[in-house]
């Protein structure tokens, strides 16, 4: 009954702190200034803008470079800027352009023998459409990654002017046709690089992109089957649009903010439930303290303190060790006396007489056990206490014997314990040596000091 009480109560306390919980909604103030209510984007800055500059070549990180058209490449300036809509944390749509000068030098020969010592494209315009996958801001452990690897990919137009220059001839445009010297083609963007969180809504970003044109004249020259790329490295800065105050979108941690938000709850929860359950302890805390008083009353007149069987209030020895019997008024009964008998006695001369170890060893030959086991029983069943001194003779040095003689000891012993005798009325000592009951001189006499002494009572 009272175990249903107290989780009705715990319940009831559990639905009322889940109101109050639904009352209350975490601010920057309790979570930090870089929380966010998750999936409210109109807290966050999502417009940034861009400029960059860096090295334009025709070489790229695909495929063979020494099979295009112009072996060798040679670094121009490149510049550009973008803007950018962050309509994901990791997924912004941005806008680019770029202008600048591509240039190669040593051509391949094509099959009719045309060469052209270099190549130089004036890249007037590029305006490109691309998606901007941020990779690193779903980590909970941090509010701000300061580092934000991103992928681009798009499609855009550009115009440029191709000018190729012959082995010891003049510089001429690509295109002498029609009075238009420049071309619009489509091509495609693909780029990667890092961001780094300089200072809030301000991030340097170094990145590489390659941009595949959809046609082999942009170097001017008409070789082989595959159409020409070239490649863009640089370093630049993007600026957070909007209010100073709220976080940018591109660096800000969702789950982060989550994870605050979680544990924010969390806590009020905990916090609210410690409340009630406090109230509710401290009125058990003075139930329990008058039922401990009646049932203190109560266990008087039925405590058994030693458990001899003999309540305290009828006990006149109230401290009787475990296991000891005693009378109707709790006090031990008188032990009967045990003693060695004659019978006794030649159970234990039997075991030494049969007794033998290996030579030189502490193992126990086998035809000595039954007559050991006998003591065993006999100890076990009449509580006796046995002293064993092993002795050797003076074969060998003294601190052999001596280990010997303790070996053999402790040899017995153990097999005695095995069998079931009290360990702890068992004495095994070594005295090698150190006192024989007849001459080491003769080999009788060194048999009879090699033994051990079986002392019972």
């Amino acid at each position: 009954m009272k175990s249903n009480l107290k989780k009705a109560t715990l319940l009831l306390t559990g639905l009322m702190v889940g109101g109050k919980l639904f009352a209350q909604t975490p601010d920057s103030t309790s979570l930090g200034a870089d929380y966010v209510k998750p999936f409210s984007s109109n807290a966050l800055r999502t417009w940034s803008v861009g400029v960059n500059g860096g090295l334009l070549t025709p070489y790229t990180i695909f495929g063979r470079n020494n099979r295009q058209d112009f072996t060798k490449a040679t670094e121009q300036v490149g510049y550009g800027f973008y803007i950018k809509n962050q309509i994901l944390p990791s997924l912004g749509i941005q806008a680019d352009f770029l202008r600048g000068k591509v240039k190669g030098e040593n051509s391949q020969t094509s099959a009719n023998g045309t060469v052209y010592t270099q190549f130089s494209t004036n890249l007037n315009w590029s305006a490109a459409l691309s998606a901007n996958i941020t990779l690193a801001n779903i980590n909970w452990s941090y509010d701000k990654p300061f580092v934000q690897p991103y992928l681009t990919l798009g499609f855009g137009t550009m115009n440029y002017t191709p000018k190729i220059t012959p082995p010891g001839g003049q510089e001429t445009n690509f295109r002498t046709t029609g009075g238009k010297s420049s071309i619009n083609e489509v091509f495609i963007p693909i780029g990667l690089g890092l961001k780094f969180d300089i200072a809030p809504g301000i991030n340097l970003d170094l990145g590489y992109q390659v941009n595949f044109v959809q046609s082999d004249n942009f170097d001017g020259y008409n070789y082989g089957s595959t159409n020409d790329r070239f490649s863009y490295a640089h370093i630049g800065l993007e600026f957070a649009l909007g209010s100073s105050k709220k976080p940018q979108m591109a660096t800000h941690n969702p789950v982060s903010s989550m994870r605050k938000e979680y544990l924010w709850e969390n806590q009020q929860t905990k916090t609210l439930l410690q409340q009630e359950i406090d109230a509710e302890k401290a009125k058990n805390n003075q139930l329990r303290n008058d039922l401990n008083t009646t049932n203190a009353n109560l266990a008087k007149l039925t405590t058994d303190s030693d458990g001899d069987g003999v309540v305290d209030v009828n006990d006149k020895c109230p401290d009787t060790p475990p296991n000891t019997k005693v009378d109707g008024s709790g006090c031990p009964l008188a032990k009967p006396v045990i003693y060695v008998t004659e019978e006794d006695r030649k159970v234990v001369k039997d075991a030494i007489k049969n007794l033998e170890f290996d030579l030189g060893k502490s193992t126990i030959r086998a035809h000595s056990l039954p007559s050991l086991d006998r003591v065993a029983s006999l100890l076990v069943e009449k509580n006796f206490s046995l002293k064993l001194a092993g002795h050797t003779d003076n074969t060998g040095s003294k601190d052999l014997n001596m280990r010997l003689s303790k070996d053999r000891a402790e040899s017995i012993k153990s097999y005695l314990v095995s069998k079931g005798a009290n360990a702890s009325r068992i004495e095994a000592t070594g005295y090698g040596q150190n006192q024989p009951i007849a001459t080491n001189k003769t080999a009788a006499g060194r048999q009879a000091n090699r033994r051990v002494e079986f002392t019972l009572y």
